[in-house]
């Protein structure tokens, strides 16, 4: 090998350190299902359906972004995967769930931040935690107040943070009624939505 070679060859090792080629960017894939490692009865998992099937709904009439309507979809399909595990003392299963699909290589901080605090929201959350609560909450299969979460359904396309306010106002109207603590997310998260309108 001649000199120039050499020289040639050595460069490219060189560059190839310094500028290392493109790593591929793992798109996450569509859920269309609980993952295989869920762990829900019968029962949650046509809760979970009813839920996919509402924020399809919705998407038909709100039109987010193909993407923006798989992060929701992920988030459903993950939310109460592991609701009948057996878990830690202390832990929830929004969390052993987000913590699972983390490390199975879910990268979306929105859609592990839904996952997670699903059950008593959370002052950080973007589009897909606000829109996975709503339907978590308004699923038609829940027999309390029927009328009321139809309703609220129907009205979440046109006026989606009022129907989120006043959701999280009677959620939190009914713990103080029976006594119950309110969860320091909630309230934070209570906070977050009021802070927005007045600011």
């Amino acid at each position: 090998m001649s000199l120039l070679q050499q020289l040639v060859v050595r460069v490219r090792q060189l560059g190839a350190r310094w500028f290392p080629p493109p790593r591929e960017v793992r798109r996450p894939r569509a859920l269309t299902g609980l993952p295989e490692w869920a762990e829900a009865g019968k029962k949650r998992r046509a809760h979970v359906k009813r839920v996919a099937r509402l924020l399809e709904q919705w998407a038909v009439e709100m039109r987010p972004s193909q993407q923006e309507r798989n992060r929701w979809l992920r988030a459903c399909w993950l939310h109460d995967a592991l609701r009948d595990a057996q878990l830690p003392l202390g832990a929830s299963h929004g969390g052993a769930a987000a913590d699972r699909a983390e490390q199975l290589g879910e990268t979306d901080r929105g859609v592990l931040d839904a996952v997670r605090y699903h059950s008593v929201g959370y002052a950080g959350w973007d589009d897909v935690g606000k829109m996975l609560y709503l339907a978590d909450f308004l699923e038609p299969g829940r027999r309390s107040r029927r009328k009321q979460r139809a309703r609220w359904a129907k009205q979440v396309p046109h006026d989606r943070d009022r129907v989120l306010r006043e959701i999280v106002s009677t959620q939190m109207r009914s713990r103080l009624r029976a006594h119950r603590l309110i969860d320091p997310h909630t309230a934070a998260f209570w906070n977050a939505l009021i802070g927005r309108d007045s600011g």
